[in-house]
């Protein structure tokens, strides 16, 4: 195996860790209270999600968007061995990442001062590496 090969290889491996384990860890978590209770001020002011709210209770819509986090964080480990899989978990995980980066442009108050310098919740930035995985792994599984 030619180098870039193996190294390709290792780079695809450590991406689908990067991606799954976050997907598993948080959507075990959205099963939570406090984490059902943190992240209602990003979905029910989004505009493809705030609906939700009208139909189930805080925790079920956690529980919804956790139930999907781990199903795409299986599919994505799945692409291992079954390309089919991991096009629609790298689709899912596309549209996940793209979710909650608008998040940014959709919550209330996210953006702040401190210092003259502009912040916001900085767990949402990392979403954008997280993204780009999610769009090579989609691509990659799509091709044959």
């Amino acid at each position: 195996m030619y180098p870039s090969k193996l190294l390709e290889k290792v780079a695809y491996f450590i991406g689908i860790a990067g991606l799954a384990i976050p997907l598993l860890w948080i959507g075990v978590f959205k099963f939570a209270p406090t984490e059902a209770a943190a992240i209602k001020p990003h979905v029910e002011n989004h505009f493809a999600m705030g609906w939700l709210y009208s139909f189930f209770s805080d925790q079920m819509v956690s529980n919804i968007i956790g139930s999907i986090e781990i199903l795409v964080g299986i599919g994505l480990v799945l692409s291992i061995w079954i390309r089919k899989v991991g096009m629609y978990a790298g689709i899912g995980s596309t549209v996940i990442f793209l979710s909650t980066i608008s998040f940014l442009f959709t919550t209330p108050g996210v953006w702040r001062s401190v210092d003259g310098v502009p912040v916001t919740d900085f767990f949402i930035i990392k979403d954008i590496a997280l993204l780009s995985l999610s769009v090579w792994v989609w691509g990659r599984c799509s091709s044959n």
